[in-house]
């Protein structure tokens, strides 16, 4: 039996960004979303959880997330987890680093949140080699 997405751990310091996918997945998914406004609070929510997705914008004020995604990477819990980099500063050869340094995949803002939840998806199929 292949493994379900259900609960994702987002962190995201741009309120309106925040907002946005908060109400595209509430509206298209039925997946539980556990959501932080920087990477502090996201290291802290995961000590104490595990979800089956990890969401990370790369720029946030006090922990990026590239210190966040090095840090859950370390966490047995979190050694199967997907995570998923969210940027709008990115070059191709940047996007082949961050999964050189552990990103499942990278979604690149601004993304179109009608089709966020299916790339979001696909990001997860393609993690667990599901058609």
């Amino acid at each position: 039996m292949e493994p379900q997405l259900s609960t994702i751990l987002y962190a995201e310091d741009d309120q309106d960004i925040r907002s946005i996918v908060e109400m595209t997945l509430r509206n298209f998914s039925d997946f539980k979303l556990i959501s932080c406004n920087d990477g502090r609070e996201a290291l802290e929510l995961a000590e104490d959880i595990t979800p089956d997705m990890v969401l990370l914008d790369v720029m946030m004020p006090n922990v990026d997330g590239l210190t966040v995604l090095n840090r859950l990477k370390e966490l047995d819990a979190y050694r199967r987890v997907p995570i998923v980099l969210m940027t709008a500063k990115v070059q191709k050869h940047e996007v082949e680093q961050f999964k050189e340094l552990g990103a499942t995949d990278v979604i690149i803002k601004p993304f179109d949140p009608l089709t966020l939840v299916d790339r979001i998806v696909d990001i997860w199929n393609e993690y667990h080699g599901c058609s």
